[in-house]
């Protein structure tokens, strides 16, 4: 039915909108495309696996520790794999991103090995909630709330506090930020800080949603999310959150409608679609540059 659907395909949206998140935000402010950003999404479901599991700390506090694991992962990252080539060409930083995202995904197969891992059943208590002739569960209502959670928390970092503020000028301008007295690394920093956690934050929550974590989730999820954050409009927030939520909305539909073994297609045929219509995705702004 079309309202359970519906439902269903929120719920897998939202957690491909934390993902593209952090996507459009390393692209507005630097303009690299962080491929990988998808293996930093499956490290978080792995260190929440692990606390869970094996520290058995419970699931909200294992979150958080997961979003700060990769809050510092992320910026180890910036600073040993793209920070040194930031005045290099756009394709030595995009070789450097999927060198990274090969190396962390062949760590994770060696540290884990190739089964996929499984959080208790026991970790988030199931209950059936009706809507009608629809139903949503408790684990549903908890990844709506926590996506919807996060998002406004980053809208208001880059709307309200004095590092959004750094951010928004950034992006606008890389250099002038800087003669104006932006301390341009470290707006870069708490960049990929904030898009990572985001990126943790989604991956526990899709390892608790399909109980399977794995060394290779990150890649079609990362691809899923990448191809979210252009669908709206590479480097605006808004069009991340909105791309996420269309994309997993879609996706579910496509299977409802008895095209499962397309599913993964279903993504980026959208994508071509929008971006012969509108190459600057639906939220993107066309930029002219002044000769």
């Amino acid at each position: 039915m079309l309202l359970q659907q519906l439902i269903n395909g929120i719920t897998l949206g939202s957690t491909y909108a934390l993902i593209a998140l952090g996507y459009t935000m390393v692209y507005g402010i630097i303009a690299l495309i962080n491929f990988a950003h998808g293996e930093i999404f499956m490290a978080g479901a792995f260190a929440g696996l692990f606390m869970v599991t094996v520290l058995k700390i419970n699931i909200f506090l294992s979150l958080i520790l997961s979003m700060v694991f990769c809050m510092i992962m992320g910026v180890v990252i910036e600073r040993i794999a793209y920070r040194p080539l930031r005045k290099s060409s756009r394709l030595s930083a995009l070789i450097s991103a999927i060198g990274v995202s090969i190396f962390l995904s062949t760590l994770a197969l060696m540290v884990f090995g190739a089964d996929a891992k499984g959080f208790p059943d026991n970790t988030i208590p199931l209950i059936q909630i009706k809507l009608g002739p629809a139903e949503i569960s408790s684990l549903q209502l908890l990844i709506l709330g926590i996506s919807a959670f996060l998002m406004m928390a980053l809208e208001f970092i880059v709307r309200k506090t004095k590092i959004g503020k750094a951010m928004r000028a950034t992006s606008q301008d890389y250099h002038t930020a800087s003669l104006m007295g932006v301390n341009v690394n470290r707006v870069i920093s708490v960049t990929f800080a904030l898009g990572s956690s985001l990126a943790a934050a989604g991956g526990v929550l899709v390892g608790i949603l399909y109980n399977s974590v794995s060394f290779n989730m990150g890649l079609m999820a990362g691809l899923k999310a990448f191809a979210a954050a252009v669908l709206g409009g590479i480097g605006s927030i808004p069009g991340a959150m909105f791309g996420g939520i269309f994309l997993g909305v879609a996706e579910v539909m496509g299977v409802a409608a008895g095209y499962s073994s397309y599913r993964d297609a279903i993504a980026f045929a959208i994508l071509v679609l929008v971006l012969l219509i509108k190459p600057t995705g639906l939220f993107g702004q066309k930029i002219q540059k002044k000769v």
